[in-house]
């Protein structure tokens, strides 16, 4: 049987076509709509362009679906897009009007749960500290012995940074600040009781973009998915260093994020340097996959 996914993400919408047997899955087919809805929020609402916007990714999906024989079976859901608004339930009704789809707005906790079972069906860690960094969210656990002691969502996330903090394409030193600021009153400091971790495990698109970049720069092989502290720390050095140069390289291997790649870095670096990772984790399952396990298969 077939199943498909579309998750509607701050940043970018995803749908996802799996193969599933049983209890077991495997991805057929992905599509990707960078939608940009944190930028189309303005005073805790989103726009009726933004409303459109979203509506414009889900008729697409809708169309390729419709082309795969594959029009039942489709599963949608939103995170901090349509969570973190105020005019959320008139955004849903607007949506199912246009698109015919309904949408199943998931809570931050559950959002950062379905995460970490998303990316545990992938590596099965025992322990370590889990993130997804998202446009205009980051979901953060931590784990030990197979089991959570810690599962939040903090309203932070790579194009939030950008749209609050960013003047230009690329942050200034000023802009950099503010960023730093914002990380700092957004995620507690509280994580010090959870003392040193070994691993982060990552998961969402500023994570696998990180890795794009350390293959880029050599520092890890093609079909390598583990990154050390060390290597973070290089990566920091190029996006802010010199703006120029960051810009040439951002523009050669992601373009289409580079202006959020460096703000959700600098959430991605922030976490490692608190917990003193040694290593990172990069995973391509995620939220998508937890949904998937637990409200579809169940």
């Amino acid at each position: 049987m077939k199943e498909a996914v579309i998750d509607i993400g701050s940043n970018s919408m995803r749908l996802t076509v799996y193969e599933v047997e049983e209890k077991n899955f495997k991805i057929l087919f992905k599509e990707k709509f960078m939608a940009a809805l944190a930028g189309y929020v303005e005073s805790g609402c989103i726009s009726e362009a933004g409303i459109l916007r979203a509506c414009t990714g889900l008729l697409e999906f809708k169309n390729t679906l419709r082309l795969l024989s594959l029009d039942e079976h489709v599963h949608v859901f939103a995170t901090a897009s349509l969570r973190n608004i105020v005019n959320t339930d008139d955004a849903l009704a607007q949506i199912k009007m246009r698109t015919g789809f309904d949408i199943d707005v998931i809570t931050g906790e559950e959002e950062t749960v379905l995460g970490y079972v998303g990316v545990m069906h992938e590596i099965a860690a025992s322990e370590g500290v889990f993130i997804d960094i998202g446009g205009a969210s980051t979901e953060i656990a931590i784990f030990d012995d197979h089991g959570l002691l810690f599962s939040n969502s903090f309203r932070i996330g790579s194009l939030k940074l950008y749209k609050d903090c960013v003047k230009k394409i690329l942050p200034g030193k000023g802009s950099l600040k503010r960023i730093e600021k914002e990380i700092d009153e957004a995620i507690p400091s509280d994580f010090d009781d959870f003392g040193k971790k070994k691993q982060l495990i990552c998961t969402g698109g500023t994570a696998r973009s990180v890795l794009k970049f350390a293959k880029f720069l050599q520092l890890v092989s093609d079909d390598e998915q583990l990154l050390s502290y060390e290597h973070l720390k290089k990566i920091k050095e190029l996006f802010l260093g010199d703006e120029k140069k960051a810009a040439n390289v951002i523009l050669k291997v992601d373009p289409e994020r580079i202006h959020t790649i460096i703000p959700g870095f600098m959430i991605l670096y922030d976490i490692a340097d608190r917990f003193q990772v040694e290593k990172l984790m990069i995973c391509n399952y995620g939220v998508r996959e937890g949904y998937l396990c637990q409200r579809i298969l169940r």
